[in-house]
């Protein structure tokens, strides 16, 4: 068995990028809340650890089997300059695209359904505060925080390191609001479950949503659970 429940969330789904999709079925935070204990968590949201731990192994032994120990990138291991690189490529890539996107469709829906279903309203309010805080929160890790690591990769130095543990900080507590907004989400759209009325861009919307919740989670991880972690050791 190689999965104790003893190890923290962040560790686990830095080695087994598979484990985001075991702790998001239960609605285990794994990036905000990726520095606690995988056995503490479970027993707090009243979980059978056992049954957890256990799917958590079948899922790890099966993308063993499957594809091989090294077919994921271990970024644990990797350039911090080629983890930045990832990160915007594909988590700040995506959020620019998809973001404008969805809110258009949440408009739309809002239009057509919001007289039916009156958490739209709230929907579309949340959604537009999350692309606020993600906007400045990206243009922040582009233009202030990755620039630093990659000068402090190159040629360290206490001050420019200080600084840089002030800004992961802030980093940090903007992870939190936004994660906080999409658990708010999926609390105000019922687990983003579809209405039967729904018509085709409804059920777009819906998941795209659940796309970007899923996308933040993990930019949130690898930042959180490895990039700030690996900066600051």
């Amino acid at each position: 068995m190689k999965y104790t429940g003893q190890e923290t969330l962040g560790s686990i789904v830095a080695e087994f990028p598979g484990a985001a999709n075991h702790f998001k079925l239960h609605g285990i935070d794994f990036c905000c809340g990726g520095n606690r204990v995988l056995a503490d968590v479970v027993a707090e949201m009243n979980l059978d650890t056992a049954s957890v731990v256990s799917a958590l192994n079948h899922g790890y032994e099966t993308a063993i089997a499957k594809q091989g120990k090294t077919s994921n990138t271990d970024w644990r291991q990797e350039p911090l300059t080629s983890l930045i690189d990832h990160i915007v490529d594909h988590h700040h890539d995506y959020l620019h695209r998809e973001m404008p996107a969805i809110s258009e469709l949440l408009l739309k829906i809002l239009r057509v359904h919001g007289s039916n279903h009156q958490e739209l309203t709230r929907v579309h309010k949340l959604f537009n505060a999350l692309r606020t805080e993600l906007e400045a929160h990206l243009i922040k890790e582009e233009e202030l925080l990755y620039p630093l690591i990659k000068e402090y990769t190159t040629l360290p130095a206490v001050e420019l390191f200080e600084r840089l543990i002030i800004i992961m900080n802030e980093i940090e507590a903007e992870h939190l609001g936004a994660g906080d907004i999409l658990k708010e989400l999926r609390a105000v759209t019922n687990q983003f479950t579809v209405p039967a009325d729904a018509c085709a861009s409804y059920q777009l919307t819906y998941r795209k949503l659940v796309e970007l919740e899923s996308d933040v989670f993990q930019h949130i991880h690898l930042e959180n659970n490895i990039l700030h972690p690996r900066v600051r050791n």
